[in-house]
């Protein structure tokens, strides 16, 4: 499979495949498509289904396959901001629920549960986020602009709540709190803050959809 990831800051993402290739999406992903474009829905069981309610993805998901000869289909962000295309063929990572968009078929996607607990309910990112491993190209909706970084052993980085959007899974996730109660109060940036310790690679996000809310809520006039 080729792909080729065009537009912002709405993007979009088209896959060439070849006769009898398959692509998976996630529920309503799919913009516009070939028409050779075979479409199945899978629900993986009721294992993955209950993971997928807690990640916040919708608990089927839907495979194209080129018939009859190449393919195309395409597949759109639902907010403003990028995608994210990682091969997990050399390293597992974890990303941000909700945050999946497609994948090749050999990508395998599992339910992640944070190891320490405070890390989980206090950095953000919440208790349960995403596993994919296998091998292959996985495609993720990141919010706002991305920054890679590449942490070495032991190096560490001070996230945001909410701005990290993926990391290797040999990336340490912790939290921090953040230092004087002044700070704690009138700061504006929470009582927390991730911690991520290396070895490992790590995605950062410009605008978490959490945060576009709140800029953007001001100017929304009930009626």
């Amino acid at each position: 499979m080729k792909y080729e990831i065009k537009g912002n800051p709405f993007p979009v993402l088209v896959c060439s495949l070849e006769a009898g290739e398959k692509v998976k999406c996630q529920k309503g992903a799919m913009a516009w498509m070939s028409p050779n474009m075979e479409m199945e829905t899978k629900t993986g069981g009721l294992g993955k289904m209950f993971g997928k309610a807690l990640t916040g993805e919708a608990l089927t998901e839907n495979n194209y396959t080129a018939t009859n000869g190449a393919g195309l289909i395409a597949f759109t962000s639902g907010v403003p901001g990028n995608i994210l295309a990682i091969d997990v063929s050399a390293q597992t990572i974890v990303a941000q629920k909700g945050s999946f968009l497609a994948s090749e078929m050999t990508v395998n996607q599992e339910t992640h549960f944070q190891k320490k607990v405070a890390g989980g309910f206090l950095g953000g990112e919440g208790f349960v986020m995403q596993k994919f491993s296998g091998s292959g190209y996985v495609f993720l909706e990141v919010d706002g602009s991305t920054i890679e970084y590449e942490l070495q052993a032991g190096q560490s980085m001070i996230v945001d709540t909410g701005s990290l959007a993926a990391m290797d899974a040999s990336v340490n996730l912790d939290v921090q709190m953040v230092k004087g109660l002044g700070n704690m109060l009138g700061g504006g940036e929470g009582l927390f803050n991730t911690v991520l310790t290396g070895p490992g690679r790590i995605w950062l996000q410009t605008m978490p959809v959490s945060s576009l809310a709140s800029s953007i809520a001001p100017y929304i006039v009930s009626r």
